[in-house]
């Protein structure tokens, strides 16, 4: 027996279809003028981003191609931070390793690296994973202060490889990793913001979680505008599942307008700048 609703519902279809055939639309041609008209030298742009990155409390690192390893080894010795995530199978991910120094821990031996320091354990059931019930946010109290500039200077941090399931690294991402390293596609100068590519192998995860997230930017990859990054690098080509514009590090604010940082994601932003 034949579905009413069914015979209305393609009866609808087929008349708009019909209609759309017989009345094409030409979509209108877009007018980017006012977008391209936001230049700056090359040579303005870095101290552009630099600018409207520091006014949202965004902080800055100088390197070379070379030396930015040893650069960040300093940076964050020199800060306290205990251990830093990183993305291993990426090109940057090898190059830290190599220009550290030391290689990182296997995953047996570094099973509880720096606990002690950021509360590592707490909050956990019998069976080593995290309780709902009792696990505090990142971003509360318990995880520990973050390390102020010149808090003092100590062994540099251990190096842990994003190399296992987000489940098995739990106890350690929520409560003992401190800082996270990433790359960027680059920097734009009219708004002041990086743009995060978040992969497989570099996930959302390292640039969120932790307490500090460290980007690599590369001095020869700064545009003027989010429409002139687009078209460089083909986006229409091979868009993301997610991308990010991201100024500075995670701030709310409540109804009283009190500001408060690393609530829903870092505390603090370094941004590492890597010159040819």
């Amino acid at each position: 027996m034949p579905d009413p609703k069914s015979d209305a519902r393609n009866s609808i279809l087929t008349k708009l279809r019909a209609g759309r055939d017989a009345h094409p639309l030409t979509p209108p041609v877009s007018d980017f003028a006012p977008i391209d008209t936001k230049r700056w030298a090359p040579e303005e742009r870095l101290p552009r981003i630099r600018r409207l990155m520091e006014a949202v409390h965004t902080e800055f690192l100088d390197a070379t191609e070379t030396d930015w390893p040893a650069v960040l080894r300093e940076f964050l010795a020199r800060e306290g931070v205990g251990s830093l995530l990183y993305a291993p199978e990426t090109e940057a991910g090898m190059r830290l390793v190599e220009g550290w120094g030391t290689s990182p821990l296997p995953p047996r031996e570094r099973e509880g690296t720096h606990g002690a320091s950021r509360g590592e354990g707490e909050g956990q059931s019998g069976h080593g994973s995290l309780d709902p019930c009792t696990t505090p946010h990142p971003s509360q109290a318990s995880l520990g202060p973050l390390p102020s500039p010149g808090a003092g200077e100590g062994a540099p941090p251990t190096l842990i490889p994003y190399d296992r399931p987000i489940e098995d690294l739990k106890p350690q991402l929520f409560g003992s990793i401190e800082a996270g390293l990433t790359t960027t596609r680059g920097a734009i100068a009219e708004t002041g913001s990086l743009i995060l590519w978040p992969t497989a192998e570099e996930p959302r995860t390292l640039s969120l979680v932790p307490h500090i997230h460290i980007a690599l930017l590369r001095a020869d990859a700064l545009y003027d505008t989010f429409l002139q990054a687009m078209r460089a690098q083909d986006w229409a080509q091979a868009m993301p599942t997610n991308a990010l514009l991201v100024s500075g590090p995670s701030k709310t604010a409540d109804i009283e307008q009190t500001l408060a940082y690393g609530v829903h994601g870092p505390k603090r932003l370094i941004v590492l700048v890597v010159r040819p």
